[in-house]
């Protein structure tokens, strides 16, 4: 019987699923910046051995190297160091907090829909989801391009490994959704519209709100430097009759620091969230 529990243990271990949610900063990044900074200060080293006289080229040479190496690995300890906070499994745990501490601002009605623009890995879809196990959510995105370690398949992975069913993944565009006005009982959104270059993102973000229902829940965190100004985003959405609009510095101890917000460059990030 013993022998039978410890192959039991041993298959659950080996067949057991975990969340992979990624991180903010790939390792990839890391890697590459420290191949960088090391390359540069070889550099560096050799031109200064070189049994060359001191010319002014050579200091020049030497100079560029040497503050390229002092650039490449300034930004080589930054990933390092954001890397360390934003791990789902680390001490800080920063991401966590963040994608948790949005779903908690979404309430859905049993049998309702939601959507979660920009869904990434599928976390904060995932969040929304167990917090309102009787509703279903549906998590967008158009993948690709430079977080190409995310997809759909891993969203999927992710919430079954989660076990969360009550979720499914799309191809979807931001700029502009492919569902009808007012369809959805809650929307939701994590650090996306800032990425989108070029666009309105009042705009993006009213393209949100279009398919939200009257008396539907939204929240949506992000970056907000490039937004123009936002109070008078939230003044126009209670003129057009919201019910419920409101602005949260997140940085102001909510979700994180000033200090790690400046040093994470998560600077002016706001939580935009009401009931329409």
């Amino acid at each position: 019987m013993g022998f039978f529990v410890i192959i039991k243990l041993i298959s659950e271990r080996i067949f057991t699923m975990e969340a992979n949610y990624k991180n903010w900063v790939p390792k990839s990044m890391v890697t590459a910046l420290g191949i960088g900074t090391t390359v540069l200060a070889l550099g560096t080293l050799g031109v200064s051995v070189l049994k060359k006289e001191n010319t002014l080229g050579k200091r020049a040479l030497q100079i560029a190297l040497g503050a390229g190496t002092l650039v490449c690995g300034s930004y080589d300890l930054w990933a390092v160091n954001a890397r360390k906070n934003f791990s789902y499994n680390g001490k800080r745990q920063l991401s966590r907090q963040i994608v948790e501490g949005t779903a908690d601002y979404v309430t859905l009605p049993d049998g309702g829909l939601g959507l979660d623009v920009g869904c990434g890995s599928g976390a904060l879809t995932i969040a929304v989801a167990k917090n309102n196990p009787h509703a279903k959510i549906i998590g967008i995105d158009r993948w690709g391009g430079v977080y190409s370690s995310y997809s759909k398949e891993l969203c999927e992975q992710n919430a079954a490994a989660e076990g969360v069913s009550n979720v499914a993944f799309a191809t979807g565009n931001a700029v502009k959704l492919d569902f009808p006005d007012e369809i959805f009982d809650a929307v939701t959104s994590n650090y996306v519209y800032h990425n989108i270059m070029g666009k309105d993102k009042q705009k993006l973000i009213l393209e949100t709100l279009r398919v939200l229902k009257k008396g539907g829940t939204f929240a949506i965190h992000d970056i907000m430097a490039s937004y123009g100004d936002v109070n008078a985003l939230v003044e126009c959405l209670k003129e057009q009759g919201y019910e419920e609009v409101h602005l949260i510095d997140t940085t102001d101890g909510m979700f994180m620091t000033k200090f790690e917000a400046k040093t994470l460059m998560l600077e002016q990030s706001f939580l935009l969230y009401g009931k329409k």
